[in-house]
């Protein structure tokens, strides 16, 4: 029997996201730069917009906008999140279902595009047209948060897995990597509580993209300034989830990492 929509997505959200932080995250690192708390969001290929509802929930004038181009995980959406915010802060929260190439969106404080989402855009001039459309929608002080992955082994043919609440396992599949072209696909597979495993429950086709090349397209689109962020040491060979500006990191097998483009 397939995951049912409810289970595709809680299953994806309690292995792979985390609102809170994300949002903290922004937040913390924008009054960084400018010396104040950001009220207007936008997050691009938002799925069920779990950050935008987050972000509109913890702050008494904040206001989102969740652009994505597929009617399901909006939907979800809805269902999952909107549904828990009060009557106040649902007429801050918008869904639209558009291009985040052409969206109807006004200018925001803070545009973000997490999950490595904007790794759909294979062609240099494709990204390169999308972080200008993503400039020209931010505000005079306005700051574009992405995150990204690397390292030697997030290349490799290889399975991740990890155990998540609620007695599910999460699998993240490399399952093809082209090292001419660096198109690549990749795939999470699920277990949940019974022991059936549930497999391709979400792929993807993308291009691999580094983040030296990353930065040096934000700078071609005309942000003023680059950041990126590296996570500190557990002590015990791991991250400690606490990210922090540098300019020097540790070619650590596999990572995950912030970028900052500031308008």
């Amino acid at each position: 029997m397939k995951l049912s929509l409810d289970q595709k997505y809680e299953f994806y959200e309690r292995s792979v996201q985390n609102p809170e932080i994300e949002v903290d995250f922004m937040r913390a690192e924008f009054k960084r730069f400018f010396g104040r708390t950001p009220v207007t969001m936008r997050e691009d290929f938002c799925g069920t917009g779990a950050i935008s509802c987050h972000w509109v929930g913890t702050h008494k004038d904040a206001l989102a906008y969740g652009v994505d181009l597929d009617p399901e995980p909006i939907g979800m959406g809805k269902k999952m999140h909107l549904s828990k915010l009060n009557a106040k802060q649902q007429t801050r929260m918008h869904y639209l279902k558009e291009n985040v190439l052409k969206t109807s969106a006004p200018k925001t404080d803070v545009i973000c595009a997490f999950n490595f989402s904007y790794w759909i855009f294979k062609q240099r001039k494709d990204l390169l047209k999308y972080f200008k459309q993503v400039k020209k929608s931010l505000n005079k002080q306005g700051v574009f948060f992405m995150d990204l992955f690397g390292g030697p082994e997030s290349q490799k043919l290889v399975t991740d897995q990890k155990k998540v609440p609620g007695g599910i396992t999460y699998f993240w599949e490399c399952q093809h990597f082209n090292p001419i072209t660096h198109d690549c696909t990749f795939a999470i597979h699920f277990k949940d509580a019974k022991g059936k495993k549930h497999l391709n429950v979400f792929t993807y086709d993308w291009r691999f993209w580094t983040l030296p090349e990353l930065r040096d397209i934000l700078n071609e689109a005309g942000f003023s300034k680059v950041v990126a962020f590296w996570e500190g040491d557990d002590g015990e060979g791991g991250g400690n989830g606490e990210f922090e500006p540098s300019e020097d990191g540790e070619n650590c097998d596999a990572w995950v990492s912030y970028i900052a483009a500031i308008n």
